[in-house]
């Protein structure tokens, strides 16, 4: 018998959620719409008015006006919209890869790092010389420690955090600031108005939307030249007729999404992943949870047993009935691959090596989370029977 009562359990839903009803039902009234939405004529207009309803329920879960918010094929296609604007992009090694593909890494490598709590800080180094950074990017939470940053001090350069030193050279001149918050919306409190930040990242498959469809979203006095030209759709900033049954997905998720964040969802869950945290670390006193003491996703609990590899755990997992995973699913069957992210923290290969990273989601029971503890606690017994 695996998992709970004979079936499996999921717990990585950083990687992706389970499709919401809501966002079910959405898709399939919108495979009737047949006009494209581009059309002028009823059918048109019909699909136009499922995009336009999306694009209102995502803007008012992420805190934006509709009109800052262009729909992509996903957050991917979304990030390099952005960062395409820039020459010289500044990013540390816990950006998701869609980031990182188009950072400048002599400049990155110098001017932005991580403490070993997760949290950013930027380093002064005067002697850099005159080049300047003409786009930042920090996630507003890291997808593999639930890590969460403050983009606002970020986009403030705000002096006033301890945490965060600003080049000289800055003083004269704000810089622009790109901030990945596909993990963060729907799980806090995130606003892009209050943020301060000009672009975010959104995803519509980690709130319980369909795969394949995200969206950039734009400070309003920004402009952005599309990646691809054609016909103009999104107010000119991206062209190519609209996946209107993804969008329509989207915007279900996202209101079904704004409906937990008011009911209080997530301090449920975030009280499962203390309770879990709590049973792992009784049992294994070498037991290492990272970002325990900052602000943390509610749902995310990223741990390690240095020595122990991450992949082989979650493969032992997977055989015992449990989904979770060694780090960002875009990096995952990469075997024995330490994550970055940790590297980049402060810690060594070994145990960055080790950490596997368990997500939960509102769906996720108590039996679930501490059924995983259960298996994980006796595939380490028997790790420490072996060792002796």
């Amino acid at each position: 018998m695996t998992g709970l009562d004979g079936r499996r359990v999921y717990l990585d839903w950083n990687a992706t959620a389970p499709l919401r009803p809501e966002a079910r039902e959405a898709m399939l009234a919108a495979m009737d719409a047949v006009g494209n939405p581009s059309s002028v004529h009823a059918e048109g207009r019909a699909a136009k008015a499922i995009i336009e309803k999306a694009r209102g329920q995502v803007a008012a879960l992420v805190g934006c006006a509709p009109d800052e918010l262009v729909f992509t094929s996903g957050a991917t296609e979304a990030a390099a919209l952005a960062a395409a604007q820039f020459d010289r992009v500044l990013g540390s090694d816990a950006e998701h890869d869609c980031v990182l593909a188009w950072r400048d890494e002599e400049l990155s490598e110098d001017e932005l790092r991580l403490k070993q709590d997760g949290r950013a800080a930027v380093m002064p180094f005067d002697d850099y010389g005159e080049e300047s950074v003409d786009l930042i990017a920090v996630a507003a939470a890291n997808n593999e420690t639930g890590v969460v940053q403050n983009i606002f001090a970020m986009s403030q350069y705000s002096r006033n955090q301890e945490w965060l030193t600003v080049p000289k050279r800055w003083d004269h001149d704000p810089r622009e600031l790109l901030t990945d918050a596909v993990q963060a919306i729907g799980k806090t409190d995130f606003s892009f108005e209050q943020s301060r930040a000009d672009y975010a990242l959104a995803s519509a498959h980690k709130m319980g939307g369909p795969k394949g469809v995200g969206a950039l979203i734009v400070r309003e006095r920004v402009k952005i030249e599309p990646a691809l030209k054609g016909g103009g759709q999104e107010q000119g900033r991206r062209s190519g007729t609209e996946n209107v049954i993804g969008i329509a997905g989207f915007g279900a998720a996202a209101e079904a999404t704004q409906r937990d964040l008011g009911k209080g969802v997530w301090d449920r869950v975030e009280k499962l992943r203390d309770n879990l945290e709590e049973a792992l670390a009784s049992f294994a006193p070498d037991l290492h949870i990272f970002g325990k003491d900052v602000a943390r996703l509610p749902n995310t609990s990223c741990f390690a047993v240095p020595g122990w590899n991450g992949e082989t755990q979650v493969m032992q997992m997977d055989l015992a009935g449990f989904a979770v995973s060694a780090g960002s699913a875009c990096s995952s069957g990469k075997v024995n691959k330490a994550s970055r992210v940790l590297m980049a923290m402060g810690y060594d290969e070994v145990t960055a090596s080790s950490a596997i990273r368990v997500s939960m989601g509102p769906t996720t029971t108590e039996a679930e989370v501490m059924a995983f503890a259960d298996a994980w606690i006796e595939h380490y017994r028997r790790r420490r029977e072996r060792a002796a």
